[in-house]
């Protein structure tokens, strides 16, 4: 638990982001609230049961609104996308106040620019920068680093996305749409050791998640390709999703996700499946869930509690599984993940 300390919410009163507010208050944060809209900081604090000195309204191109924003707050986690837009000016906010910025950033662009334009200058400040601390990005990099354990190098890392269904928010469109204008429409894969632009991929394959019978996969490339390479030596990484999943985000009709429990959850489920290869020998960590927006919160906050709590040990831009130890960390997630992890001990392959 927390101290009681401060902990800035940009984008509060989005999906993702009342998830957020609601995790920080389960760990004993004080949430600010902040984004755009005054009226909905407001009803949510409301909601939340949070005092009304807590909502800060800020727009990220009034530099200003965001310095009021995180006046006393001891870390600053960014939920609002397109991150492609919020992240640099709420990076550049945290810079400024010299304190911690996690964000939930699933942008394989916006990712990238964050690990390129403010590594050195976070290094600086002294400032620890979590970028994609979330489901995609986050959960799949921690796996990938604890199956590698004690292997100082693999050949190829595989992520496969087992979703019973994808409900996509606005903010998920609205960031996919933005990370194909960047694109230029073209497809993204990490391969002999960088990405790769080209053509979509379309590939497809069968895989069989524990204790399922096999499932088709679409490759589809998520941020775990920036995650990843940043600290494992590993020249392919490659992600998947099932097929019935990539048909309902690529769907336009595909409602939003809908609550079916007391927290906001949706119904969905997901298993991610994680699979590190090296020569022979293969190692495998497996993550089961519900909501992948939901669980995106507790990723985050974990996060921030580490941070705060003095367990990151280094500054600067860093992913989620090169920052912290990956098994400690899932297994204090356990009251919302069920993980399976290997013995990678010395005299394991």
């Amino acid at each position: 638990m927390s101290s009681g300390q401060k902990v800035a919410v940009f984008g509060a009163y989005g999906h993702t982001g009342r998830f957020v507010v609601a995790e920080l208050q389960d760990r004993g944060f004080l949430p600010l609230l902040s984004g755009r809209d005054a009226v909905r900081l407001k009803e949510l604090a409301d909601t939340a049961g949070l005092p009304q000195e807590s909502v800060r309204p800020a727009s990220v191109d009034d530099p200003a609104s965001l310095d009021r924003a995180l006046a006393g707050a001891a870390a600053v986690v960014n939920s609002a996308g397109p991150f492609a837009t919020t992240a640099a000016p709420l990076i550049e906010a945290a810079l400024r106040a010299g304190i911690p910025y996690v964000d939930v950033a699933a942008e394989i662009e916006a990712n990238l620019d964050t690990f390129a334009h403010f590594d050195e200058r976070a290094r600086e400040a002294g400032v620890v920068v979590v970028p994609a601390m979330a489901f995609f990005g986050g959960l799949g990099d921690l796996l990938a680093t604890a199956a590698m354990g004690d292997w100082t190098s693999a050949d190829e890392v595989h992520v496969a996305y087992g979703l019973s269904s994808w409900h996509p928010t606005a903010g998920t469109r609205s960031a996919g749409a933005v990370s194909r204008e960047r694109r230029g429409g073209r497809g993204v894969r990490y391969t002999g050791g960088r990405l790769e632009y080209g053509e979509a991929a379309a590939e497809t394959r069968e895989w069989a998640f524990p204790g399922e019978g096999p499932r088709t996969l679409r490759e589809l490339t998520m941020a775990d390709v920036v995650t990843l390479p940043r600290h494992l030596d590993v020249p392919e990484v490659r992600t998947w999703m099932t097929a019935e999943a990539v048909g309902d985000l690529s769907a336009p009709g595909t409602p939003a996700p809908v609550a079916a429990d007391e927290r906001g959850r949706s119904a969905q489920t997901f298993t991610v499946d994680v699979v590190v290869r090296r020569g022979g020998h293969e190692r495998r960590a497996v993550a089961s869930g519900r909501d992948i927006y939901a669980v995106s919160a507790p990723l985050a906050v974990e996060a921030v509690a580490r941070v705060l709590g003095g367990g990151a040990g280094a500054v600067g831009v860093r992913s989620a599984g090169e920052l912290f130890d990956a098994p400690g960390f899932l297994g204090a997630l356990s009251a919302h993940l069920d993980t399976d992890l290997p013995d990678t001990g010395a005299d394991g392959v």
